[in-house]
């Protein structure tokens, strides 16, 4: 266990001073700090970490317990003591004169403050999850989206089964189980270090959450198909296709991003496949894209969205998003799937699907499509999921952590006639 020094205190009061400005998403700047100070061990990155995301996570009612007081200093001891931590253990780093008050912080009371405070979300986003799902599932929903996430795989089937992969990392002492969905899902128990695990230095592993695994099977390519990844980004979906496949056909990963491209490659060389194509483009308009108009067999439009219903892995994204980003998103995923829409041929098949939990960048999004698009129709996901054992009977995809465990996918079949 790490030692609660001053040091590596000083350590996390310059990170969350950083963190706060909110310019840039959280991991991007913890994995910055941590190259800038390599000097910090596994054990206190991991430790910072969990410190300061459990800040990010709980931000409005750490600054109700602070009490105007909600200084970087202040909130991370307040979030030690919120995290079980007792007095004694927080002498290395509280003053003499902050005891008293850290003693008040730990008796604090949250039940008169207001509902959106007391789950640790924006006033907006809290009553947009009111109007489209009710108090007590919004309850239920804030609360698994203030906890951690945990680390699932999935299994690259043209290397090998889930089976036998599970019982390999049993013998190497990782505690996992099947997922309860994908079927070629795995969830650790655990968070270990997994970049030089054989399994993964082989491409028989890769880490995806379970709920995007499911964005795969509904778009169900077969072999030989021309299937196109329209916003790929580092590929985690592109790899999955790639083996639904069975590593034939043609499978086009565009982006507008050449670094994420980039990072697709090294997963590319793992996994053993060479039916993929990464192609940069400028926009969903580009000659690039208009070229393959009325060609693909499936498309799917994991479209850029607000990322709320990843709160879990990036809770800063709760307060990085306002009424006004959102907007700005969705005509941008009304574009993209516009322009995804032209490639699919007659009898083809497009999911559209979001990590959002917000009804205007899901349903609506795909309600206006269908308005305007006479010759697409909406196949219920269902069909395809139950295969799987899938229990529901939903149209349309929409994961939850409180009650999938998953990050909040959405998704939704669009099939042209």
């Amino acid at each position: 266990m790490t030692s609660l020094t001053p040091a590596l205190f000083t350590h996390a009061e310059r990170l969350l001073l950083q963190l706060l400005s909110f310019q840039h998403p959280a991991d991007g700047v913890m994995s910055r700090y941590f190259r800038e100070h390599r000097n910090l061990g596994h054990r206190d990155r991991g430790f910072l970490a969990e410190l300061l995301y459990f800040v990010l996570r709980r931000y409005r009612s750490l600054q109700a317990r602070c009490d105007g007081e909600a200084t970087q200093r202040h909130l991370l001891l307040a979030a030690l003591v919120m995290q079980g931590h007792n007095l004694r253990e927080l002498e290395p780093v509280a003053r003499a004169t902050e005891m008293e008050w850290l003693a008040r912080v730990k008796g604090f009371s949250v039940q008169d403050l207001a509902p959106a405070v007391q789950l640790d979300l924006p006033d907006w986003l809290y009553e947009r999850l009111l109007a489209q799902w009710g108090e007590t599932d919004v309850v239920a929903l804030a609360r698994a989206l203030n906890q951690a996430a945990p680390l699932d795989l999935r299994v690259n089937e043209l290397k090998a089964d889930r089976t036998a992969v599970l019982e390999r990392l049993q013998a190497d002492g990782i505690a996992a189980r099947p997922g309860a969905y994908a079927p070629m899902a795995i969830r650790l128990a655990e968070k270990p270090a997994l970049a030089k695990h054989p399994l993964f230095q082989e491409g028989i592993i890769e880490v995806q959450d379970e709920g995007s695994q499911l964005l795969g099977l509904l778009v169900a390519p077969r072999r030989g198909e021309m299937v196109a990844d329209f916003c790929a980004g580092a590929g985690g979906k592109t790899l999955l296709l790639g083996a639904l496949m069975r590593n034939t056909g043609r499978l086009y990963a565009f982006d507008v991003s050449e670094k994420r491209l980039a990072n697709l490659k090294p997963r590319l060389a793992r996994s053993g496949l060479s039916n993929v194509h990464p192609v940069r483009i400028e926009s969903e308009r580009d000659i690039k894209v208009k070229r393959l108009a009325g060609k693909m067999d499936r498309v799917l439009v994991d479209a850029p969205c607000s990322g709320l219903g990843t709160l879990r892995r990036n809770p800063d994204l709760k307060w990085r998003h306002s009424p006004e980003t959102v907007e700005a998103l969705t005509v941008k995923q009304a574009s993209i799937l516009e322009a995804a829409a032209r490639l699919v041929r007659p009898g083809g098949r497009l999911v559209y699907a979001t990590c959002s939990l917000l009804r205007e960048e899901n349903d609506a999004i795909v309600d206006a499509f269908l308005a305007s698009h006479a010759g697409f129709r909406l196949v219920p996901v269902y069909r395809e999921l139950q295969r799987s054992g899938w229990q529901g009977q939903e149209a349309c995809l929409q994961l939850r952590p409180d009650v999938h465990g998953t990050d909040g996918f959405y998704a939704a079949i669009l099939e042209r006639a």
